[in-house]
């Protein structure tokens, strides 16, 4: 055979098998259960509407071209913001405003029945999930409103506690806050979340929160966006059990794309990247009022450096294998945490990537059946099963 006809025979088959990879993704349901675009939107004024390549992961076109059909929009504020529940309130008016505005891209859904219909007709199906539980301020009234507009799942907590809750932060590095878990009215907020048919969400709470809540839900549970703690050991990564007490409740771990949570040697390696910068990093911080603002900043601006952080693509695909090794294919699903983390794994660049996950898991051997649950059918299940008939 000639070099001329090896290569043409090669450039080929290239292009048959990108085909077939992106033919099956773009078949399967993609459900991303964290995205913190709306975070961007209160800290930078950006449109999801508008083309953000290059200063976001996201936008509405980008979501198209990822093969993205189910979209939950996170809502969060950390500990201190005043007035959390009529901030989150502003933030779902931003996605609501772009809805408006697109209605024939996206649509703002709260059954699975909705969300087949919406997908059927080429859209992106949005809801949105609550990240940190301090923003109901204490009420079933502010839980049910946010509902409501939409909401269905809630994360307890976020790194803060709350009153009735308490973080993985705090349970680690907190002496003050090791064993509380649930108070009597976290168990009513888990109890009145499964009436009205609202996922709950244990990504970011502590282990006491996380068994007082499995002792107490009477529906299947969400990890929207954490990773496995035995890979990587960082403090709010799911444990074996815990992962294993998901599993036998018929919930799901949706595996959280950011680096320092699938690459067990990168926390390290950012915190001497930060030190490298530290003034700088310490007078963005001052000007800005926002460590999340200035890590983001100094990111950006030594970009080839941040770069050198980014967890391998295998190490992500890793972790969603190792929960399928030790529970089963009906139990992971994604979570990536665009637009709320700075160092993504390596080619996936914002939401055009998800189908390089597809490409991988093809790659490993897995059937559509199975990357179909993988990339949303797990989730789509849970759903159904919390609401209410």
């Amino acid at each position: 055979m000639s070099i001329k006809l090896f290569l043409l025979l090669s450039f080929w088959t290239g292009i048959a098998e990108a085909q077939s990879y992106r033919r099956i993704h773009n078949k399967a349901i993609l459900v991303d259960t964290h995205n913190d675009f709306l975070s961007k939107v209160m800290e930078h004024n950006f449109s999801l509407d508008a083309d953000l390549k290059g200063k976001t992961h996201s936008d509405l076109a980008r979501f198209k071209t990822g093969g993205l059909d189910v979209q939950f929009f996170s809502v969060w504020s950390d500990g201190n913001q005043k007035n959390p529940f009529a901030f989150a309130n502003r933030q779902i008016d931003s996605l609501d405003a772009v809805i408006k505005r697109n209605p024939a891209k996206i649509v703002k859904t709260g059954t699975v029945k909705e969300i087949l219909e919406v997908i059927k007709e080429n859209k992106i199906a949005a809801l949105i999930g609550l990240e940190g539980g301090h923003q109901i301020e204490n009420s079933l009234e502010n839980l049910d409103l946010l509902y409501k507009r939409g909401t269905r799942y809630i994360t307890l907590t976020w790194n803060n506690s709350t009153d009735w809750a308490t973080s993985a932060f705090d349970e680690k590095t907190n002496p003050a806050f090791k064993g509380k878990g649930l108070s009597g009215f976290g168990r009513e907020v888990v109890q009145h979340m499964n009436k009205l048919g609202m996922l709950v969400d244990v990504s970011h709470v502590g282990e006491k929160t996380f068994w007082d809540i499995m002792e107490t839900t009477t529906k299947p549970i969400i990890a929207s966006h954490s990773s496995v703690y035995t890979l990587c050991p960082f403090r709010r990564n799911l444990k074996d059990e815990q992962i294993k007490a998901i599993a036998r409740n018929n919930g799901v771990i949706q595996i959280n794309f950011n680096s320092g949570f699938i690459d067990s040697t990168e926390m390290r390696r950012e915190d001497a990247f930060i030190k490298n910068h530290q003034a700088e990093y310490d007078s963005l911080q001052h000007a800005t009022n926002s460590e999340y603002i200035a890590e983001e900043m100094i990111h950006n601006k030594y970009r080839n450096e941040s770069d050198k952080l980014r967890a391998p693509l295998a190490l992500l695909i890793e972790h969603i294998e190792y929960v399928i090794r030790l529970v089963g294919v009906d139990y992971v699903g994604i979570g990536s945490d665009f637009d709320g983390i700075v160092v993504p794994p390596q080619q996936l660049d914002d939401v055009s990537s998800y189908p390089l996950i597809t490409k991988a898991l093809i790659e490993k051997g897995y059937s559509k059946k199975d990357i179909n649950k993988i990339l949303g059918g797990n989730l789509l299940r849970v759903l159904k099963a919390n609401e209410i008939h």
